[in-house]
């Protein structure tokens, strides 16, 4: 007997509007490459453009969660962990709301997201989030002078 296919999200973002609108298209067709290789059904895509992974208050995400409440999914699909939030404690609390409603979270670049995972990646993602404030300050800071 077959077993149901596994619907997945594909989420994609980029955060400046230095960067390309293909990178949107880059990420989803790379996570439907995937989807495809383990037989996951693609229920839908949901994308944030030229918006900054600091913030949880994005309509692609916010989309995406009321998507999960409503039972559309069974896994969440990104390239990297990194895409769907910068912050630990976000990335936390979005792996907790998805656990509890039993849906499982998978990146490209780090496999399945599991606790140990979140927390080992989502302090470099702060760390690099602090960086580049400092750095995006000092440089505002230059171009007044």
């Amino acid at each position: 007997m077959n077993q149901p296919r596994l619907r997945v999200a594909i989420y994609a973002r980029f955060s400046t509007d230095k960067q390309r609108d293909a990178s949107i298209e880059d990420q989803i067709d790379s996570c439907r490459d995937l989807a495809a290789r383990e037989g996951w059904e693609v229920s839908g895509t949901y994308q944030d453009r030229a918006i900054s992974g600091a913030s949880m208050f994005r309509p692609g995400i916010e989309a995406l969660q009321r998507d999960a409440k409503a039972g559309k999914f069974d896994i969440v699909l990104a390239e990297a962990l990194d895409r769907l939030s910068r912050k630990l404690a976000d990335i936390a609390k979005f792996h907790e709301r998805m656990e509890h409603q039993g849906i499982r979270i998978h990146t490209l670049t780090e496999g399945e997201v599991t606790e140990m995972l979140i927390g080992m990646k989502g302090t470099m993602n702060q760390i690099l989030l602090r960086d580049i404030g400092i750095k995006t300050h000092r440089g505002q800071k230059g171009r007044v002078k």
